[in-house]
Formats: C-alpha cells, sequence, structure tokens
C-alpha cells in the first residue's frame, strides 16, 4: 500500500511502499476513502513536533470503509463506512489526558495511508449525511473545538462567542459549532476574504486583528464577550481580557505567538475571567461531537481536495496558510 512516512531525509516526508497491516484480536482493518491534514502533521514535517518518530505513517484524520476483523471483532461490522478518533489512550479521567497519551499518526501509524489498522472501539458512524472528504475533515479539529467550545467555554444559546483566527480547522468547527448552538458569533481573521466568508454564513461581526486597536472597535460595538475561543497566545490575550463581560472565559488549545511578555492579572481577578488551556477532547466527547454534528446537520468546510499522490502540495498549501477549511486527500 501506498503510504506517507516522516523521514530524516531533506524531505522530510515521503510516500512509500508498505505491507498491508493485518488486525489482531480487538482491531479492524480499515480501507481508506479520504484522509485530512492538520496543522500537527505539518509542524512534524518542519521538525517542530515534540518526540518525533522517523518512519511512522502520518495522519491523523481519516474516514473509510471496515474491511477486514480481528480476533474478538463481530463479523457484522465488515462493510461499515467509518470515522476515526484519533485519541490513543486519553485515560480514565475525563478531565484531562493520561501521562501516555498520543494523537494518532506519530508515534502510532495514522491515516495517511491506502488502509489502517486501529482498535474497534476507536470507531464511530459516519454521519450520513457527509461525503468522504467532509467526513475525514471532522474528527481531530471537531473534537478539539468541540471540547474548548462547551466544556471549558460552556458556551450555550444566547452567549456572546469570539472566534480568533478563524482561518484556522479547529476555530472553523468553533465557529459552526457555535453557530448551531444559537450563539452571537464574532471572528477574527487577518483575511478580508475569509472575514466575507464568516459574515456570509452567519457572523454577527468580524475584526481583523492586523488593526493595531481592533479590540477597541469590539469595545464601541458590543457589550463584551462570554467567551473566546483562540490558537495564538501571545500578546492578544490582554486584549480579550480587555473586552470579555464579567466572569468571562478565554479558552486556548494552542500557542504559536508564544507568551504574552505580561498578564493582565489585575483586570482578570476583578473581573473574575478564567484563562483556560484546552487540548483535543476525551472519548465521551468525541461521541457527543458526532452526535451533535448529526443533529445539526453540520458540514465542515473543505476547502480542496486532491488525489493522495498530491500530499505534498497540501502540505506546502498548508504551510502558506491560504486556505479556508480541511485539506482533504482522497484515495
Amino acid at each position: 500500500m501506498k503510504a506517507l512516512i516522516i523521514t530524516d531525509q531533506s524531505e522530510p516526508v515521503e510516500i512509500v511502499e508498505k505491507p498491508i497491516p493485518e488486525p489482531i484480536n480487538g482491531q479492524v482493518r480499515v480501507k481508506l476513502k479520504a484522509a485530512a491534514l492538520n496543522r500537527r502533521d505539518q509542524w512534524i514535517r518542519q521538525g517542530m513536533y515534540p518526540n518525533i518518530q522517523f518512519g511512522k505513517v502520518l495522519g491523523s484524520d481519516g474516514a473509510g470503509v471496515i474491511e477486514a476483523i480481528g480476533e474478538g471483532v463481530s463479523e457484522s461490522l465488515v462493510g461499515k463506512e467509518v470515522i476515526i478518533n484519533p485519541n490513543v489512550n486519553w485515560g480514565s479521567d475525563p478531565k484531562a489526558q493520561a501521562s501516555d497519551y498520543s494523537v494518532l499518526g506519530m508515534p502510532t501509524h495514522g491515516t495517511f495511508a491506502e488502509y489502517i489498522v486501529v482498535e474497534v472501539d476507536r470507531l464511530q458512524d459516519k454521519p450520513e449525511h457527509l461525503n468522504w472528504s467532509e467526513a475525514a475533515a471532522l474528527p481531530l479539529a471537531g473534537l478539539t473545538a468541540y471540547r474548548a467550545l462547551f466544556h471549558h467555554g460552556a458556551a450555550s444559546a444566547g452567549k456572546i462567542v469570539l472566534i480568533s483566527g478563524v482561518g484556522g480547522g479547529v476555530a472553523q468547527f468553533a465557529f459552526q459549532f457555535a453557530l448551531a448552538a444559537g450563539c452571537n458569533v464574532y471572528v477574527t481573521s487577518g483575511s478580508k476574504e475569509k472575514m466575507q466568508k464568516c459574515i456570509s454564513m452567519g457572523a454577527k461581526g468580524a475584526y481583523s486583528y492586523r488593526e493595531e486597536a481592533w479590540f477597541k472597535k469590539v469595545q464601541k460595538e458590543t457589550d463584551g464577550f462570554d467567551v473566546v475561543i483562540d490558537s495564538a497566545g501571545g500578546n492578544q490575550i490582554n486584549d480579550f481580557i480587555k473586552i470579555m463581560k464579567p466572569a468571562g472565559r478565554i479558552v486556548f488549545y494552542g500557542a504559536t505567538n508564544g507568551t504574552p511578555e505580561k498578564l493582565d492579572m489585575f483586570r482578570m481577578f476583578w473581573n473574575q475571567i478564567t484563562l483556560q488551556g484546552s487540548t483535543m477532547g476525551n472519548d465521551q466527547e468525541f461521541e457527543a461531537m458526532v452526535a451533535f454534528v448529526n443533529e445539526h446537520q453540520i458540514k465542515p468546510v473543505v476547502d480542496s481536495e486532491r488525489p493522495f499522490d498530491q500530499i505534498i502540495s497540501a502540505f506546502d498549501e498548508m504551510k502558506a496558510g491560504k486556505q479556508f477549511g480541511k485539506l482533504v486527500l482522497e484515495f
């Protein structure tokens, strides 16, 4: 089978031929129909991820058909259309992941291959209203957004929510989920096109974070936010603090801009503001996320689809950061 692995060569990712894996006890083999990129994959490609293991198949998102089963698995599952939960060993505590937790696609072989073997409990039925590309786009980013927005952010109908950097995959899901939940949703972006796209999809307002005092517009046009969902961190955290309602929650699932040079703790404690880290989500939240997508008939935003052989071009496009929606590979 064709598979994309991480290498120590000049091109750090390479398509190679590997044996088709065989499922053992409690496992199934899935013939993948589509897989999707995440920024995690690009960070691994750039050597910006901890504990990189060469020779591993990358990819955390995928959807396909169960083709073969291992011992102890019901034969009735053969032929079932599924999506894959990318959690590996979350652990027994729903509040936080275990010390040996990892994400599918390094160190465990991932979805950038024609076939994958996974534990049977990693699978959920593919939502019927999604095509293969949309289904493959859902798992990692959808789960991360769901936990950040609902578990940590406590978002609900009528809440005023800001999604920062809405061009990213997790941010787009958080945007769609907040709209579906009946929130009043605002966004930030560095792209006018992405801002306009979000307005057309239902955003109440959009702000360019490239404008130095963008938050002052927010202060004039709104009463502040109940929830902010952010991936970048950095000094803009203090801008968020200025535009929060009392008891507001700032939830961040990344820190691409690093840590703030200082933190306005005085305003935080006086206004009872929470600054909360978040990552991925537990298995129960994955099930709840898929149920939410089914209930509201949410369709992931897909920027482009291409044959698996062209996966390197998808990596290059992700690095450029101009896409709006997920980059999907088809098998």
